[in-house]
């Protein structure tokens, strides 16, 4: 007997297969799909635009979002188009045929209905919200609703616990078979602080197993990974991670490319353009990046300042005991630093400038920010005691006796060769090539820095997508300085975006001069 063809195989025996087409299009972590409006696929299937679908070639599967489109010249009625994140994501050629329907709606979202009326979330909610998140089933606007609705209702401490703890397991996890595995971290919020690309080197040449995982900048001109960016590559698959860790002790990479917490750098990639950067977020995503590192032992430095993300004693201990909480929970053992967060760490602002101040501190180059230096010593000097072999007290010493006999400069040298050097001349840094400067309008001493306003002239300069673009700053707090002095030099790589770093700065430089009398003093607990 004939076997009987279903309705819905007869119609797909009528549809002719797709060409998969690559469209350059950068959509920032997300994949997205390309449909003609006019094509046979999109009017059966019954597509809306901005659905998720999920795409099939050769073995392959990913999942996308759906633009629709009636420009021939982006994709004809025989091709699907795929963004470059979601080209580069279902690695099949061009040219392709490939097969499109209808994604399965995320089983998590009536969970992201109830966090959206404000009620509060079990653990298992959030891994399967967590878990949706991963595997890309949630759209852009969805990741929005999420991230918009914890920041809003500020999650309570366990919810935080909960998030964290299911960002820390979806993706994979290091497991360095040792103990202690010791990791740093800023919250951030001052422009310069690259504590991490000194601390690093030198509790790896003492010994101690730093696995450096670090993310992009979020809200500010360069983090930890686009400034190493500019020394080696940051890129770095699971597997490589793991064995220049094991070889030299220690690395400064970028955890995404290793699947380390990838719900988290989904998360970002909505965070990034909303400047947001919620306490409960914080924590999760910086706790879950430890953790899937495989990390025993964690220094965190909440910076304070009136210019700072936390502003006052009271709010940073207040974070302080969220993070305890959470990293108890999840069997971390967390030493909390609080520091002066009231003008920037180091000189640059900017991925560039940032490698020369780290370059510099290495060298012991004359010109080298001794602020960068200092806070640098102390962080690795309490890294150092996560030794049970170093007494408490004697970490300082021994940071400083890696750094000025060149033992760091050396470990340093060698995790920018194990991670694919690339050419830089810290006393000829590749900055880019339009500039101007910002003067002192009244004679005085500087009274106070506005790291916020820096930030952000260094951000429409072009940092930190343009590498050489940032802000270089001239004074510090309590400097004498003189009308028409130099306070701060921007850089930018074009002229448009020099005019908007130009006009921000005249609108107000961010800098204020005055009387000795002015400068308030933070006292905080270093």
């Amino acid at each position: 007997m004939k076997k009987r063809t279903s309705p819905a195989e007869a119609l797909d025996a009528t549809l002719s297969p797709l060409a998969l087409k690559r469209v350059g299009i950068d959509t920032y972590r997300e994949n997205v799909a390309y449909l003609h409006r006019d094509c046979d696929l999109y009017r059966a299937e019954g597509f809306q635009a901005l659905s998720k679908v999920e795409v099939r070639a050769n073995g392959q599967c990913i999942l996308a979002s759906l633009n629709v489109v009636d420009d021939a010249a982006i994709v004809d009625c025989q091709q699907l188009g795929l963004s470059e994140d979601a080209y580069a994501s279902l690695g099949v050629a061009e040219g392709q045929p490939v097969s499109v329907s209808q994604a399965e709606p995320p089983s998590s979202i009536p969970a992201l209905h109830r966090k959206l009326a404000g009620e509060r979330l079990s653990r298992d909610d959030f891994r399967t919200i967590i878990r949706d998140i991963a595997e890309l089933r949630y759209s852009k606007i969805e990741l929005t609703a999420f991230v918009v609705a914890c920041d809003r209702g500020e999650l309570d401490r366990e919810e935080v616990f909960y998030l964290s703890d299911a960002m820390g397991r979806v993706g994979r996890r290091l497991d360095w078979h040792e103990h202690p595995v010791v990791d740093k971290h800023c919250i951030g919020g001052i422009p310069g602080n690259r504590t991490s690309m000194l601390v690093v080197p030198i509790v790896a040449a003492h010994g101690l197993l730093c696995p450096k995982t670090s993310s992009r900048a979020i809200t500010s001109p360069a983090g930890t990974a686009d400034t190493m960016e500019v020394l080696a590559n940051v890129d770095l698959p699971f597997d490589e991670l793991g064995e220049i860790v094991r070889t030299h002790r220690g690395c400064l990479a970028w955890g995404g490319t290793s699947q380390l917490s990838p719900a988290d750098d989904v998360l970002i990639s909505v965070e990034r353009p909303l400047s947001i950067d919620s306490p409960g977020q914080m924590v999760a995503s910086i706790l879950s990046k430890k953790a899937a590192a495989g990390s025993t032992h964690l220094l965190l430095d909440i910076p304070v300042g009136p210019h700072a993300k936390v502003r006052s004693m009271p709010e940073a201990r207040q974070l302080r005991k969220l993070f305890e909480f959470v990293a108890k929970c999840m069997g971390l053992t967390l030493d909390v630093v609080i520091t002066d967060g009231s003008q920037p760490i180091g000189r640059g602002i900017g991925p560039v400038l940032e490698a020369r101040d780290v370059m510099r501190v290495l060298t012991h180059h004359p010109e080298a920010p001794m602020d960068l230096r200092q806070k640098s010593l102390r962080m690795a000097g309490r890294m150092l005691e996560f030794d049970p072999d170093v007494r408490g007290g004697d970490g300082f010493g021994i940071a400083r006796d890696i750094l000025d006999s060149g033992r760091a400069l050396e470990k340093m040298q060698a995790i920018i060769a194990a991670q694919g050097a690339k050419p830089f001349d810290p006393e000829d840094p590749p900055l880019a090539s339009q500039r101007f400067e910002v003067m002192a309008k009244e004679s005085g001493v500087v009274t106070g820095i506005d790291n916020l306003k820096l930030a952000r002239i260094a951000r429409l300069a072009g940092a930190p997508k343009a590498a050489g673009a940032g802000v270089d700053v001239l004074v510090r707090i309590g400097d004498s300085v003189q009308a028409g002095q130099p306070l701060y030099r921007v850089y930018a790589a074009y002229r448009n975006e020099l005019a908007f770093a130009y006009r921000a700065s005249e609108s107000g430089s961010g800098i204020g001069v005055g009387k000795p009398e002015a400068i308030t003093r933070l006292n905080v607990e270093f």
